[in-house]
């Protein structure tokens, strides 16, 4: 699956009734709402010796991922713009590659 077909997809289970603003706004506070979720897995696993529980892992990444691709299409953007910008970024700012120098100095 590509990121356009997700995106596509993922647009069918939109709430139609939203206006394009109130959609933006109910998918980036979404992508919030969902990073959260996803960082309270991580820390119990990091800090209080829970095991990673991966399948919810993969819940919660999916919705993110959701909420990231309605937030992109709701201002008119698509995945691919997002992924192709953020790798050209990091392209610019590592180019050897990740490097502790390379972040301490970056400039981009």
């Amino acid at each position: 699956m590509t990121l356009d077909e997700f995106e596509a997809a993922a647009a069918r289970t939109t709430n139609s009734t939203l206006s394009d603003t109130e959609r933006l706004l109910d998918a980036a506070a979404g992508l919030c709402e969902e990073s959260g979720e996803i960082l309270g897995l991580v820390r119990k696993h990091a800090y209080q010796a829970h095991a990673l529980n991966r399948e919810k892992l993969i819940v919660e990444l999916g919705d993110a991922l959701w909420c990231l691709a309605i937030t992109a299409r709701s201002a008119g953007v698509t995945l691919e713009q997002v992924a192709e910008a953020n790798l050209a970024k990091l392209r610019t700012r590592y180019p050897e590659g990740y490097s502790d120098r390379a972040s301490q100095e970056r400039r981009v």
